[in-house]
């Protein structure tokens, strides 16, 4: 299960406060890791979380059993890192909520399985969000199984 994640951003306190609306939760000031990061909480059962750090923060492996450290470095946008979220919102008011932040949005179907809202925030960080509907699609097209299912036809 996963409890948190980062990404990084321009303007971390209006990403983690726009996050945490599509959450229904909170965003607070997150400074363990580098300033000016802020954190957008689920307060779900798991206390999920994701922790939105200046962009350019690299985290760094530190000395011995002290946490891990960071560092900034200037200049890159685009990166692999992206994640799948759930909302309690439906798809209007998400789309509406990336309008309001000026960040391109999209409704797409993954593969066929199952819908996302794809929100590119910042226009550079991709994150998908799935209403109530796309959970259950997302649900009921990926498991493990079914994974291996896909694999074994396509290497066939």
């Amino acid at each position: 299960m996963l409890f948190h994640a980062s990404i990084e951003a321009d303007n971390p306190q209006r990403v983690a406060t726009a996050l945490a609306k599509l959450w229904e939760g909170k965003a607070l000031p997150f400074p363990p890791v580098a300033k000016g990061s802020w954190a957008a909480f689920a307060n779900d059962d798991r206390n999920s979380a994701i922790e939105v750090y200046p962009r350019g923060t690299e985290l760094r492996i530190a000395e011995g059993n002290a946490d891990a450290g960071s560092t900034h470095v200037p200049g890159k946008r685009f990166g692999a890192t992206h994640l799948a979220i759930a909302t309690v919102l439906d798809a209007e008011e998400v789309l509406s909520l990336a309008e309001r932040e000026a960040w391109p949005a999209r409704i797409c179907h993954r593969g066929g399985m199952f819908h996302v809202i794809e929100i590119w925030i910042e226009g550079c960080q991709m994150i998908e969000v799935l209403t109530a509907e796309m959970q259950r699609e997302y649900l009921e097209n990926i498991s493990v199984e079914k994974w291996e299912q896909m694999v074994a036809a396509t290497a066939a």
